[in-house]
């Protein structure tokens, strides 16, 4: 288990910190007191999320807007704080992006833009901050991750393929850096009622007839997260019902999931 700091409150880095679980992860370690830096590209939202959060539990927000599938962005943002003199206790790796329906009807440029932001820009971030925590002996990182992560979704195609480099990632450096003082945990939530979600909604009316049951509280999902990487677990799968469905899944021969997921998810597109 990562050191806990020892001078003072630690200091927490969220990217996608603007809504849906980024915002309810930013308020739960507001609530330790926790300084936070808050990452995201709408300058209005987070201006508004600092304040409320400033106000509610006294705690010092600085607001770094930034375009993190933009090459050099995380580069640009690690020099920006170490200008300020902010180092990162814990890193929240939560930006990402969706895009629901059939593979050849997407254009190139939306698939390209999921693999830059949730593979490339969440790889960036760690390079950037996990060498520093190392040297420090002490730190912190949670990446969000997917159930989608575990198998193959058709009508998600390339957005379960980044989440499944997120989940093996993860997976590799909880080994690597084992010893090391820093922790790496990945958050696997299944269908989470967010911004993301209406945006796919929109896209394909077919989701809305998903039952209630099936759809995670994103406080929920952000304390189930929160208390994971605390604790130093490695894949947390909020949720009973998508915990069961991943078990099942890893259980279940390749050839037999893929066959499953298609029945399933191509009547979704």
């Amino acid at each position: 288990m990562a050191k806990a700091k020892k001078n003072g409150a630690e200091t927490v880095l969220v990217t996608g910190a603007s809504s849906g679980i980024g915002e309810a992860l930013a308020r739960r370690f507001a609530q330790d007191g926790c300084r936070l830096v808050l990452v995201a590209r709408s300058v209005d939202k987070l201006d508004a999320l600092a304040a409320g959060l400033g106000e509610d539990y006294g705690c010092k927000v600085t607001v770094q807007p930034a375009d993190l599938s933009q090459p050099d962005a995380a580069q640009a943002l690690a020099a920006e704080l170490k200008s300020q003199r902010i180092a990162v206790d814990v890193l929240i790796n939560n930006a990402g992006v969706l895009d629901h329906g059939s593979f050849v009807r997407i254009p190139s440029a939306r698939h390209q833009a999921m693999i830059d932001l949730n593979v490339s820009g969440l790889t960036a971030m760690l390079t950037q901050f996990v060498p520093a925590m190392v040297k420090r002996g002490h730190g912190r990182v949670l990446n969000v991750a997917s159930i989608a992560s575990f198998q193959p979704v058709p009508s998600l195609a390339t957005y379960a393929a980044t989440k499944a480099y997120v989940l093996s990632l993860t997976e590799s450096l909880a080994e690597e850096l084992k010893g090391s003082g820093v922790t790496i945990t990945a958050l696997c939530p299944g269908i989470t009622a967010t911004s993301m979600l209406t945006g796919a909604t929109q896209s394909n009316p077919q989701l809305a007839k998903l039952p209630g049951f099936l759809i995670g509280d994103v406080d929920a999902v952000a304390a189930d997260g929160y208390r994971a990487l605390m604790r130093g677990k490695v894949i947390k799968v909020p949720g009973a019902v998508n915990l069961a469905g991943t078990v099942a899944g890893r259980a279940t021969p390749k050839w037999l999931l893929r066959r499953i997921s298609g029945t399933l998810l191509r009547k979704a597109l």
